[in-house]
């Protein structure tokens, strides 16, 4: 077992990881871990863009408005506004960094790069890079954070479990290298930037989602969990049952697409007056029910109206993509399902990222700032991302250095029986299988049951087979990913109404005008 003894660990590296580490590091050294399959990850394929008060025709109380609304009465007041009020400042720090953001050619616009607009925001302020912001934000700040000589990025480690000292604080991280050798990094603060769990459920819309582990380890050292049950689910992924993943931005509605059956009808105005610019839970709820009313597997969501030229200049990446796997946007309906997108709770933290454990950080979509409430608005999550993980570097930097004591916990090697990776992945299907089927957009009381029976007799199993397994990352990872599982679906069968992601037509209306969040601390009645 290696030792070292670090300053800041940065545990991921997406936006938020990599927007702290430069942040931080003139003043601190920096070491981030960003395994190789976090190149895939959620960052990289936000499409869509980052959302912000830039346009003079829009102001601040607009854009705190229409978050409130799309949160559905659990969002905290106090972290939209000051996301919200931070965020051009942000959007400068990129410009200043490179970004390239797409300009507007039209003098009359008032700003210098084109905004656009998405569901639920009643004004175009959407910046971006073309279709793949995501792609043209992480590729900048990795670059500059791969320059930077106070940033340590180590891409040979995952860490599996966060290290108490004997206070209870967190003092680093537990990691493994791909060969299954342990490595204790100690530092004097831990970050975690892991991202969400849309890796729960089957469909999703990247890759290779997170599945909730940097959330389940900050569980087991003692952090505040709040607000599982709202999943966010994208409306729109593109259909191909035999292709990977692929979102088809918002901003393809937001920009006058729309949603068609399999029959040519469009069905979003008879649903929400803001039709097809309606916030996400009500979009994906309404292609949901559509799909079941025609016995079809997806519904169309058509540009073709747009023309060729405007088509081929707004969306060229999912232009390019769809005609790679046969389909032409410009004269066909794309066909679109809802899948897994965002986490909307998470490690609950306040407005610096400080989680209810000392020592332990936690930024972006791994957390729960209480900027998303039930539902979050289309571009609020890069946006969360870039102004908590400055706000939190700004704490770091002014923050007393506490040195890391002697005494950290570790965990034990395990045993020497190696499971198959073929069983792992097997345990980790059923799981998918199980949260797909009874705990997605819509959740009744008799299919949370069944999950939890289900969930449970499969952790079960999990634990006999592995009572004498080596430490892996991969068991520590689906482990770590059911106990999570297990936690969203006991948080589903708590929220007795229904209100923005959690939908459950047994009690299929509001609750209390003043709602509450579901809070879930270890050992606590969970």
């Amino acid at each position: 077992m290696a030792n070292a003894t670090l300053d800041v660990l940065i545990i991921g590296g997406g936006v938020a990881g990599l927007a702290m580490a430069l942040e931080i590091a003139d003043h601190r050294p920096v070491t981030l871990l960003r395994p190789g399959n976090e190149a895939q990850g959620a960052s990289r394929w936000a499409q869509g863009g980052i959302a912000a008060v830039l346009s003079p025709q829009d102001d601040v109380e607009a854009h705190i408005h229409d978050t409130l609304v799309a949160g559905d009465g659990l969002c905290d007041e106090e972290a939209v506004r000051f996301t919200v009020e931070q965020g051009p400042a942000a959007i400068e720090w990129l410009l200043g960094l490179g970004v390239p953001f797409t300009p507007d050619p039209d003098p009359a616009a008032g700003y210098p790069y084109h905004l656009t607009r998405e569901g639920g925001h009643n004004a175009r302020r959407i910046i971006h890079a073309d279709d793949a912001t995501g792609r043209a934000v992480t590729d900048t700040l990795l670059a500059k954070a791969a320059a930077h000589p106070n940033i340590t990025l180590r891409s040979d480690l995952t860490a599996v479990t966060l290290l108490p000292d004997a206070t209870g604080a967190c003092r680093g991280a537990l990691c493994l290298t791909p060969e299954g050798d342990m490595v204790t990094l100690q530092a004097r603060d831990t970050v975690l930037a892991t991202g969400g769990a849309s890796g729960l459920y089957r469909h999703t819309t990247s890759p290779s989602p997170a599945s909730g582990e940097g959330m389940a380890m900050a569980y087991d050292l003692g952090a505040e969990l709040m607000n599982l049950e709202f999943q966010q689910f994208h409306p729109t992924c593109l259909y191909d049952p035999e292709g990977p993943p692929f979102l088809v931005s918002e901003a393809v509605r937001g920009e006058g697409g729309l949603l068609l059956n399999v029959r040519g009808e469009r069905f979003m105005p008879a649903i929400d007056e803001r039709a097809e610019l309606a916030p996400r839970d009500v979009v994906a709820r309404a292609i949901d029910a559509e799909m079941q009313r025609t016995a079809s597997h997806h519904v169309l969501l058509d540009i073709r109206h747009l023309g060729d030229e405007a088509i081929r200049h707004h969306f060229p990446t999912i232009h390019a993509h769809c005609l790679s796997r046969g389909l032409d946007i410009a004269t066909t309906p794309i066909p679109v399902v809802p899948a897994a997108h965002y986490s909307c709770g998470g490690v609950a933290t306040d407005l610096a990222g400080a989680t209810s454990v000392r020592g332990l950080f936690a930024i972006g979509e791994v957390a729960c700032t209480g900027l998303h409430g039930a539902n979050r608005m289309a571009s609020n999550s890069l946006l969360e991302c870039l102004v908590f993980a400055r706000s939190a570097a700004d704490h770091l930097r002014h923050a007393t250095l506490a040195r890391p004591t002697s005494d950290t916990t570790t965990a034990s090697a395990g045993g020497t029986v190696r499971l198959e990776s073929a069983q792992i992945h097997a345990w980790r299907e059923r799981m998918r299988e199980e949260m797909s089927a009874r705990v997605a957009i819509v959740r009744g009381d008799e299919g949370l049951a069944r999950a939890a029976q289900t969930l449970a007799a499969l952790a079960n199993d999990i634990d006999l087979a592995a009572a004498d397994a080596a430490l892996d990352a991969d068991l520590i990872g689906c482990r770590q990913s059911l106990a999570l599982a297990r936690l969203t679906v006991a948080s589903a069968q708590s929220r007795r109404e229904s209100r923005g992601l959690h939908f459950n037509p047994d009690c299929a209306v509001h609750g209390d005008s003043e709602p509450q969040p579901s809070r879930y601390v270890r050992n606590a009645n969970a």
